[in-house]
């Protein structure tokens, strides 16, 4: 397993952090701090006026008490910047770092350099802290020094207005709570909430960051993280409640598009469980195996091949590979020397049902399969 410093070959893309640490940075409660907090909490801000009282006095009552709080507000143009002076001025624990709007990149590496513990904790200005959270995750990251990341179970929040489909993500997250479990199933969606992480900041800063590519920057940064061989795991406990509203940027920002969230997998994909491959075979002919194998095939991935398992697309081809019933999955790995197949069927119960088949096949996931959907 490589360590979480090594660098990496796609480094091409411009790294965000270095123009920020050129610009002024104006604090608050500088001469104030504690010298030495055992986390810093990270809190991008915009527009939050409506829920960011909510959310510090969540923080404010935490049972870990040496904790910094940073909040950098991106240019609001409510009632937010009076909120975060306000809490400046009667906790020195809480600092605020008013910017430009520049976006959420900009705005979570400007928060990273003024961070000051070696433990970041993230949270959004609309979102609820248990008391324990903070405890809780420094415990498990001096528990397990390997560990790079720490999350936790969250709950949907407010209740009657958190949608279904939230609800069956939520559930899919706080079953993934070992690093094998994280790591077995990164490729499916974002295994992480973000505002419910707390990181060893030494190490994201090695791996560049965040960085806008496009496509979701927490989810850029897990996979970086992984792709460099990082540990995840997760405090089995409910220590943050996440808020459901029409305004997340996961609804309105095209970055948290399928197709911007596929591009990420294939580009991860190549770079990570692909590599030194000689034959993908994509399990799932449909609108996910298709629209996945198109940005597989642009990453230069040797497709050869289709599973399905409706008639109608068997015998067929898509991309010009052929469309192969299950049985014929083993024939067709043994024509390789190292074949991988990638699980991409997005219907509900599906992943059970090929992980059953592929376990039949003798195929271990994480080694020779993947769940991408």
């Amino acid at each position: 397993m490589a360590p979480p410093s090594k660098r990496f070959p796609h480094e091409k893309f411009h790294n965000p952090i270095i123009p920020l640490l050129a610009l002024p940075v104006f604090r608050y409660n500088e001469a104030m701090r504690s010298a030495s907090p055992t986390v810093s909490v990270l809190m991008p801000c915009y527009n939050a006026a409506g829920t960011l009282d909510e959310a510090l006095e969540s923080l404010a009552a935490q049972s870990l008490a040496n904790f910094e709080v940073i909040v950098v507000d991106d240019g609001s143009e409510d009632g937010s910047p009076e909120i975060l002076r306000k809490w400046a001025k009667k906790d020195p624990r809480f600092d605020w770092i008013p910017r430009p709007h520049a976006g959420i990149v900009p705005t979570l590496n400007a928060g990273l350099e003024a961070c000051r513990a070696p433990l970041v904790a993230r949270m959004d200005a609309d979102d609820r802290a248990q008391p324990e959270r903070l405890a809780r995750q420094v415990e498990l990251l001096h528990a397990d020094t390997d560990l790079t990341v720490a999350s936790c179970l969250v709950a949907g929040f407010p209740a009657g207005q958190v949608r279904e489909g939230f609800l069956v993500y939520i559930r899919w997250l706080n079953s993934l709570v070992t690093n094998c479990q994280i790591r077995r199933e990164i490729f499916v969606e974002s295994p992480l909430p973000h505002p419910s992480v707390m990181f060893r900041r030494d190490r994201v800063l090695q791996a560049g960051g965040y960085q806008d590519r496009g496509w979701p920057e927490d989810y850029d940064l897990w996979l970086r993280l992984y792709t460099a061989g990082a540990r995840f795991a997760k405090v089995p406990e409910v220590l943050l409640e996440w808020r459901e509203h029409p305004r997340r940027l996961t609804r309105v920002d095209s970055r948290y598009s399928l197709e911007n969230f596929l591009r990420a997998k294939a580009h991860y994909l190549a770079l990570g469980p692909l590599a030194g491959r000689d034959a993908v075979i994509v399990w799932g002919a449909g609108m996910m195996g298709r629209r996945l194998s198109k940005h597989l095939v642009r990453q230069d991935a040797p497709l050869v091949a289709f599973i399905d398992v409706d008639p109608g697309k068997i015998g067929r081809t898509r991309r010009d590979r052929p469309i192969l019933p299950p049985e014929a999955l083993p024939e067709w790995w043994s024509r390789f020397q190292r074949p991988v197949v990638l699980a991409a069927v997005g219907a509900r119960g599906a992943r059970r049902l090929i992980r059953r088949q592929l376990n039949d096949f003798g195929l271990q996931e994480g080694r020779d399969w993947w769940g991408v959907a």
